[in-house]
């Protein structure tokens, strides 16, 4: 039987080279960008890979499913504060564009991935 980490989880991988993005791009910005947009899209961009991360090392699967939830809702909060840094001209639309698609990806690989911890293992 094969024993997963969490490091080999492509929908977390994903999410931590994401957060680690818009950090790299928000840490240039002014003090009032900083102060306001950037503090959020930070936070909401780590969120999600600290979500997986926790429901990940909970022992029951309602946990871990409940925390994927709230990661998911980190994405879509995530896609607020990134369409914000592009409507403020904080972000290029080339930038935004590279971000979202990276978001979308993660949305779709989490979507995956509750449905694989969803399932019950076959009966032996």
């Amino acid at each position: 039987m094969k024993i997963y980490v969490l490091e080999e989880l492509d929908v977390y991988n994903l999410s931590m080279e994401l957060a680690e993005d818009i950090w790299n791009i928000a840490v240039n910005w002014n003090f009032l960008a900083q102060d306001t947009v950037g503090k959020q899209i930070i936070r909401s961009s780590d969120s999600i890979g600290a979500n997986i991360a926790e429901g990940y090392g909970r022992y029951f699967y309602k946990e871990n499913r409940q925390f994927c939830f709230y990661a998911r809702g980190s994405i879509l909060e995530t896609k607020t504060w990134l369409k914000k840094s592009e409507n403020r001209k904080l972000i290029t639309l080339e930038q935004y564009s590279i971000l979202f698609s990276k978001l979308e990806a993660i949305h779709l690989k989490l979507n995956a991935y509750l449905k694989f911890i969803g399932k019950k293992p076959p009966i032996s």
